[in-house]
């Protein structure tokens, strides 16, 4: 009688084991064997990290091993299980492997295909059809779509992490809750001692290193050292966390109206102001998005502003990025002066903490939460409803969007919702990020996550004209390799564009992020369909990019960027100044955020800049681990 070896392996999360009884079929196409319980007597089966070898002998030959079914009954208590992977060596000595990655919950059954990556057009046998068909139903049913707030990309329709499919929840919750992380991250900074006197005010700069752990030779210590100094204000706007919104400056705006008088000792060429915008020496930062918007309001005790700078800056002779007229807010007028480097000096240092704060806002809720998160959980959602795990764009993509529509569920649930912890230290609390978000989703289109089109646009792409703008160096590096890898992914499986226009399951997968996750909106220039082979190698580097190398820019540098408080405050509590000649150390001090405010922030940022083992993109990557 035929004989098959069955290697099982059980998942090494926490209680990825199982005391249940765990039953085998073989479905090949002569036939399907019985079941057989997998069981070694006196031999503890399926523990957390095992993998266990049986010996199955069916009665007739099965002729090729189509599927496998997994039926899990209970032997005390439910008790999930997440298997890993099956092999099966056949009577001919063949390998076959069958993996799952999954849970298998209460008395469940589970029926997987081998792991070889196949296009629906490659399944000619009817039961293998009818398993990727029933897959993709089952999925639909449970990732459905949801509107979070109006004007959002589309999310995950549930309410907290528990709603979740059990295959995308985090191995522990606690390892992903917010309020007990942000506390053991005070803990680990030992800036509890300071929330007793939350509402009070630091005395001076230096004060603030009660709270700033310095770590030699880190970028955060060289910032609270040079915070101050306009090449490191500069600079930032090229390599901080958020070097997304500099541009060059092809004319001066009417609403900044600055001239070569006001600049001209900034200017080394000798040249106007205009002729140095001609030659490309001219940079803007446009915080406009800010105009507006609600400042937090939540805690009636403390005033919170904002405001919606414009700074524009300079490339000097020795081709650095250094700023040379900051405008506190959209409307010129008198009581909206530009603030200037020849101004008194703590006019001029305000005007640029008014600058970094405004980069903070913009870099937190829209080039990392809205640009990454959210736009990574659509491309997540989409391909669950609509790419079976055989499909080879599938395989392709799940690692790139792993703990993405969980990590977002949690912090729906604690972070960004209504009175969470973004309301306690931000200006932007209390609804100003959702409103930004909203405004955010106009500039959202798809030829701006196309990185070479991004940086093009926005006139930064020559390297010799700009020298030091290693974001755009080494970003496009990595995304040609992801685009050159792709475009072998997709060489290997769709022999003609004709595959790509045919291959249905994909079609729906690219429909499915225009229609729910960009709301079907024209302008978004995202594409309702994909009909070359270059456009779907194109389409699946965006989706790479934007949750790999794109989060990985904006999201782990927010320690070494942000910890030092007066360089990216995020809330200012005075107005932003109206006239010149009139602003004391005292003055930025008492507008700069609270000790209590500055404990939230610092405990954030430190956590949201972890990075651990088996990182997929997260909110909190430190906070995974169980």
């Amino acid at each position: 009688m035929p004989s098959y070896t069955v290697t099982v392996a059980t998942g090494s999360q926490w209680f990825a084991g199982t005391d249940d009884y765990i039953y085998l079929s073989l479905v090949g196409s002569a036939g399907c064997s019985e079941k057989h319980l997998l069981d070694k007597p006196f031999y503890n089966d399926f523990e957390r990290g095992a993998v266990d070898s049986y010996d199955v002998t069916v009665d007739e030959e099965l002729g090729d091993i189509q599927l496998v079914k997994i039926e899990k009954r209970k032997y005390w208590l439910h008790d999930d299980w997440y298997l890993k992977y099956i092999t099966l060596k056949t009577p001919c000595g063949d390998y076959i492997e069958f993996p799952c990655y999954r849970w298998i919950t209460g008395e469940g059954e589970i029926v997987l295909r081998d792991g070889r990556a196949k296009l629906a057009c490659d399944d000619q046998i009817h039961i293998l059809k009818q398993h990727r068909r029933k897959e993709l139903e089952t999925r639909q049913k449970q990732y459905r779509w949801m509107e979070w707030n109006p004007g959002f990309p589309l999310s995950i329709d549930a309410k907290c992490h528990k709603d979740l499919p059990r295959d995308i929840q985090f191995d522990s919750e606690k390892g992903v809750d917010f309020v007990l992380n942000y506390s053991k991250a005070m803990e680990n900074l030992f800036i509890n001692r300071f929330m007793h006197m939350f509402q009070s005010s630091w005395s001076d700069f230096a004060d603030f290193e009660k709270i700033f752990v310095k770590i030699s030779n880190t970028i955060s210590e060289r910032v609270m050292n040079h915070w101050q100094e306009d090449l490191m204000f500069g600079y930032q706007f090229l390599n901080g966390c958020n070097p997304v919104l500099i541009q060059r400056c092809k004319k001066l705006p009417e609403k900044l109206p600055v001239t070569t008088e006001m600049v001209e000792c900034s200017l080394e060429r000798q040249l106007t102001l205009e002729q140095e915008v001609e030659q490309g020496n001219i940079f803007i930062v446009d915080f406009d998005l800010l105009d507006g918007i609600d400042a937090n309001k939540t805690d009636p005790c403390t005033l919170q502003f904002l405001a919606a700078p414009i700074c524009l800056l300079y490339k000097n002779l020795a081709n650095k990025i250094v700023p040379i007229a900051i405008q506190l807010n959209q409307v010129p007028g008198d009581e909206n002066p530009i603030f200037l480097p020849s101004d008194a000096k703590y006019d001029w240092l305000l005007a640029k903490i008014w600058v970094r704060s405004s980069d903070f806002h913009i870099h937190q809720t829209i080039t990392h939460l809205l640009r990454t998160h959210l736009v990574s959980e659509v491309f997540g959602i989409a391909m669950y409803r609509h790419l079976p795990a055989v499909h080879p764009i599938f395989k392709l993509l799940v690692a790139h969007v792993r703990f993405t529509i969980a990590i977002n569920t949690k912090a729906r649930e604690q972070l960004i919702c209504e009175y969470g912890l973004f309301d306690k230290a931000n200006a932007t609390g209390g609804g100003g990020h959702v409103q930004m978000v909203q405004r955010a989703m106009q500039d959202l289109t798809y030829i701006s996550l196309c990185f070479p089109e991004a940086i093009k646009a926005r006139g930064m792409d020559s390297t010799e004209d700009i020298p030091y703008y290693f974001y755009r160096d080494d970003g496009l590096l990595v995304w040609e390799a992801i685009k050159t890898f792709t475009a072998e992914v997709v060489g290997i499986y769709y022999k003609s564009d004709q595959m790509v226009v045919e291959d249905q399951e994909l079609q729906d997968f690219v429909k499915d992020v225009y229609v729910y996750g960009m709301r079907g909106k024209k302008t978004s220039g995202f594409p309702k369909s994909i009909k070359t082979r270059e456009k779907l190698s194109e389409y699946l580097t965006v989706v790479i990019f934007t949750a790999s190398a794109q989060h990985a820019a904006v999201n782990f540098g927010q320690y070494d960027w942000c910890s030092w408080i007066p360089n990216a405050p995020p809330t200012m509590r005075a107005p932003p100044p109206t006239a010149k000649g009139v602003v004391t150390i005292e003055q930025i001090v008492g507008t700069l955020p609270d000790r209590g405010r500055s404990c939230w922030h610092l405990g954030a940022v430190w956590a949201l800049s972890q990075f651990q083992e088996n990182e997929g993109l997260s909110w909190t990557p430190a906070l995974q681990k169980s």
